[in-house]
């Protein structure tokens, strides 16, 4: 337990000596441990990204486990005779929670050609931009849901197909990246307005949200820069979200940081990808629009005479706690020379300027295991602009079609590991590392054009730091 408090203190100081410019090849004490006293030291396999916070109390493992049981648990149509099971869709994307986050970890692209079964992990926002921002696809709604309850065809089918484009690196190596064209087939209702953008979205890993929610928003406000005055290219910008009251909260969490707490990530996700409500998201229908009659006078599996919805506020509570308290793994290799190389060699390119290392944890929600953690996310969570090609075209309130919010790296070499055909980027179209990095453009260009001009044993040691991770 000393050491364990040593190296947790000693990250903070660490953390401080690379803000007042140490040398940031240099280990760090605590790197190894991602998640401060919350990380895992579980074996590094398919279950990677499955187990509880280490320091979690011995009262919460009983909550954790009860919320796990919830996120893995298949849903089904009302009326059924388990009531506390009822009430999937009509129609939806997914039977529950763990089918898209396979093994709590990232989704996958589905194989490119024609479909005719649901993209499981997979989804496609759909918007009209509109002067006043977007509204919702008419008919269609906010998602397309390619699955459907007995008796209710799905929307239709997501099609994928992909257009090869060869970057040459400055060693002479071609790699080939894949542009992904995302159509829309066998549609049920009509044809999709000419006006609707898609955005298509893999499910992202669920290991350490509750240490990212727990980030001061001060933390994450101060390293902004929405209009570039320091003149280094980098110009990253929190997401406000206006709340029922009028107030505003930090978005935190999404592709496009839509969500400022965990808690109205999972009502969403209840009801865009499973049709079911809450009381945050009360329609029993989920995302059924009114000209879907069949789909919004459907049977659902609310308590009409209480009030109470498909998901209760309690069992809401539950998989919000697990979905706090899944764990970063442990870093491997972290002192190696060649991932330390690797680790200068990420700042030096500019990597570092939006994968933010290091934070500190606060204690705002009274979760103990997670307060006052040093924690290495490797993310500021705040909106860039990544240029063109990886731009949607939709965009998701103030956010842009352009702009993403910085995906957390920790446990980016386990990815595949717990799920073999997870893909990286937004929409899965990167195969391995190497192709996300060749895909960033916009602010992270300089970034970009640095790697591609690598000698070949320096990006081979930039890729390992990656692997550590």
């Amino acid at each position: 337990m000393k050491r364990l408090t040593a190296i947790l203190v000693g990250a903070v100081v660490g953390a401080w000596a690379v803000a007042a410019g140490a040398d940031p090849g240099a280990y760090q004490a605590g790197e190894e441990l991602p998640g401060g006293a919350a990380t895992t030291r579980k074996t590094a396999n398919r279950d990677a990204f499955s187990h509880p916070s280490a320091n979690m109390a011995l009262r919460d493992k009983l909550a954790f486990e009860v919320g796990n049981a919830l996120f893995r648990k298949r849903w089904v149509s009302a009326p059924a005779s388990t009531r506390q099971s009822d009430g999937l869709g009509p129609l939806f994307n997914a039977r529950g929670c763990q089918r898209c986050h396979r093994k709590d970890g990232r989704g996958q692209p589905p194989a490119a050609g024609p479909r005719t079964l649901p993209a499981v992990s997979f989804t496609v926002r759909l918007g009209v931009p509109t002067p006043a921002g977007v509204r919702p696809a008419p008919v269609y709604g906010s998602q397309l849901q390619d699955a459907g309850i007995a008796g209710y065809a799905a929307e239709g089918h997501v099609e994928l197909s992909y257009r090869p484009v060869p970057v040459r690196l400055a060693d002479g190596q071609t790699v080939t990246l894949r542009k992904p064209r995302v159509r829309l087939g066998n549609l049920t209702y009509r044809p999709m307005a000419r006006a609707v953008r898609l955005s298509p979205r893999i499910a992202p890993a669920m290991i350490g949200l509750g240490l990212l929610e727990q980030i001061g928003a001060t933390d994450i406000v101060t390293a902004s820069d929405p209009f570039d005055q320091d003149g280094d290219g980098i110009s990253g910008r929190p997401r406000w979200l206006t709340t029922a009251t009028g107030g505003r909260r930090l978005g935190r969490f999404g592709w496009k940081a839509g969500a400022a707490d965990l808690r109205t990530q999972a009502a969403a996700a209840f009801s865009l990808d499973i049709g079911l409500s809450t009381h945050l998201f009360p329609a029993g229908s989920g995302d059924c629009t009114a000209a879907q009659l069949a789909c919004q006078r459907a049977p659902d599996g609310g308590e009409p005479a209480t009030g109470e919805p498909e998901i209760s506020d309690k069992i809401l509570d539950l998989v919000t706690f697990y979905s706090r308290h899944l764990a970063v793994p442990l870093r491997r290799h972290a002192t190696d020379p060649a991932v330390l190389a690797g680790k200068a060699i990420f700042h030096k390119s500019g990597c570092a300027a939006c994968h933010r290392p290091h934070f500190v944890t606060q204690g705002q929600l009274g979760e103990s295991a997670l307060a006052g953690q040093p924690i290495w996310p490797y993310s500021d969570l705040l909106l860039h602009d990544m240029g063109p090609d990886l731009a949607d075209g939709l965009a998701e309130g103030d956010a842009s079609g352009q702009e993403w919010r910085t995906p957390p790296l920790w446990g980016l070499g386990l990815v595949q590991t717990v799920n073999p055909r997870a893909g990286f980027l937004h929409d899965g179209r990167a195969r391995t590392v190497l192709e996300a990095i060749l895909w960033h453009g916009g602010e992270a260009t300089a970034a970009r054009t640095a790697v591609t001009a690598l000698p070949t044993a320096e990006r081979a040691r930039l890729l390992a730091f990656l692997a550590s991770l």
